[in-house]
């Protein structure tokens, strides 16, 4: 596949996600996963975000880490090692769950809705051959997403390597919403054979979508990490900026929802018209005759 057949229905399928996107129905969809999502992250901050970052600290602080990393620190003129290092720990262990809450309830109950509004305003005459389920897409989620923070955690110091880390978180993310969105995307309407094929075909734009979509999903980090150093890592602040983290996430996985279903559907609905399109359809037409 050329560069520019690959790129023209990316940024096709991009700028019809963006006007969706605008859509009052689909603004209304990130609220469910919202609440759902902040109801639960409530609950554990509540509970777990002081305990846990008390025994980062005695951790820190018995193996005499504040200081190895205070020296650190002090070379980039950022003499308050014991007030940053630990909240900003306590966040990285966090956040790869807050992705996989946002994730899973945006697979569970935005994409069916996503791909029912782009189905019918743009594809009403698409058959749906059902080559999905709800138990795939889950199992799916499960464990691409076991992968995604063995490798997410994995690779955390490379932030400290710019513009390698941003790089490589974003590809993470690329493959993360390649995998299992790409899957919701095309479950109604492929079948399974078809739905390999698509996935097969389309790998690279596919990747090229997770990942564009993986560094929008960088800014609920950026924001969390100016929020919390702005702040001096007051822990009354918290759980605001998770609040703020987990709707930009869950807003970022709408719009990729959005992407991704426009372009599965699109190239979904060319292959099969290039296939009644094929020579062997027109030999056999002719043979009929």
């Amino acid at each position: 596949m050329g560069a520019c057949s690959m790129i023209r229905p990316v940024l096709r399928s991009f700028f019809m996600a963006l006007r969706s996107q605008l859509h009052v129905r689909m603004l209304l969809l990130t609220i469910a996963p919202f609440l759902l999502s902040i109801t639960i992250w409530g609950v554990v901050l509540f509970f777990t975000l002081q305990p846990m970052i008390d025994w980062l600290h005695a951790y820190f602080a018995g193996y005499g880490l504040f200081r190895e990393v205070g020296n650190w620190l002090n070379a980039f003129d950022t003499g308050f090692a014991s007030y940053v290092v630990v909240p900003l720990i306590a966040m990285w262990i966090l956040l790869p769950l807050m992705i996989l809450t946002a994730l899973f309830f945006i697979a569970l109950f935005a994409m069916p809705a996503i791909v029912r509004h782009v189905a019918t305003r743009h594809y009403p005459q698409l058959e749906q051959r059902q080559g999905g389920s709800i138990w795939g897409s889950m199992w799916l989620s499960f464990y691409t997403f076991i992968l995604f923070a063995v490798l997410w955690i994995a690779t955390l110091p490379l932030l400290f390597l710019p513009p390698l880390g941003v790089i490589v978180q974003a590809l993470l993310w690329g493959w993360l919403t390649y995998k299992v969105l790409a899957y919701d995307a095309l479950s109604e309407h492929a079948d399974r054979e078809e739905l390999r094929e698509l996935q097969r075909r389309h790998r690279w734009p596919l990747l090229l979508i997770g990942t564009i979509t993986g560094a929008l999903g960088a800014a609920p980090m950026l924001l969390w990490l100016g929020g919390i150093v702005g702040a001096a890592l007051s822990l009354v602040l918290f759980p605001l900026f998770a609040a703020v983290s987990i709707w930009l996430y869950v807003l970022v996985f709408v719009f990729t929802g959005l992407w991704f279903t426009h372009f599965c559907l699109a190239t979904l609905a060319e292959m099969r018209e290039g296939l009644a399109k094929s020579p062997a359809t027109t030999v056999q037409f002719k043979d009929i005759n």
